[in-house]
């Protein structure tokens, strides 16, 4: 029987500019949690990720959450920055490029999943996204994972979840129980096969990002 992974695969560190989340500080939490799989994914940079892993003494898969016209898309197994700001197009090529997955993270949030899409582009999108996260805790309401759900099912895409986790608290209360895998192949197969353990946080989050955002700001 495969050993299973408890994997978080939705996670910001000190580099993105909402978050003071230290590499070794996560590292901690993650095992004092049973946490041995994480992505992380900062906003608009790779390089908390291709640090940590680097640094951590389990599997690590480096991303970023890159903002588009038409809402958030990470890139997991980057090896390199992408820039914000470019159409949702543009973004998935270049996460291509570097033979990297395509996710859409929180899709159907209406503060932060896809926007600035009819019902038919949103359709015809499910045709370049290799993974779609379906439960995202830090999303407000049950429907948007039961939306994400239902749309991962009907476009036959692995699903996954995270904790968004901005703060140290957030870390271990939202995983992916799943297989242990090499490489993206691997990732997706063993996807396919995960349970999702999913506890949402606090709304009381938001409030400390964003102050930590602007914090940052200045």
């Amino acid at each position: 029987m495969d050993t299973l992974l408890r994997a978080d695969l939705h996670m910001h560190t000190k580099y993105s500019m909402d978050s003071k989340s230290s590499l070794e500080d996560i590292i901690a939490r993650c095992q004092k949690t049973g946490i041995n799989c994480v992505a992380i994914t900062d906003h608009n940079t790779v390089e908390g990720g291709l640090k940590m892993k680097r640094l951590a003494p389990f599997t690590v898969i480096p991303g970023e959450e890159i903002l588009t016209p038409n809402g958030e898309i990470i890139g997991y197994f980057l090896k390199e920055w992408i820039p914000s700001g470019l159409p949702i197009e543009k973004v998935i090529e270049a996460i291509r490029a570097q033979g990297g997955l395509v996710a859409v993270p929180h899709p159907f949030d209406v503060f932060r999943g896809l926007r600035n899409m009819d019902d038919r582009r949103r359709e015809e999108l499910a045709s370049q996204v290799d993974v779609v996260e379906v439960f995202n805790a830090r999303s407000l309401l049950p429907w948007y994972s039961d939306k994400a759900s239902d749309y991962a099912h009907r476009h036959d895409l692995p699903a996954s979840a995270g904790s968004d986790a901005h703060t140290m608290r957030e870390i271990g209360k939202t995983y992916v129980e799943m297989p242990t895998f090499e490489e993206k192949e691997g990732f997706l197969k063993s996807l396919r096969a995960a349970k999702i353990h999913g506890c949402r946080s606090s709304p009381f989050v938001h409030a400390y990002t964003a102050f930590v955002k602007l914090m940052k700001a200045f």
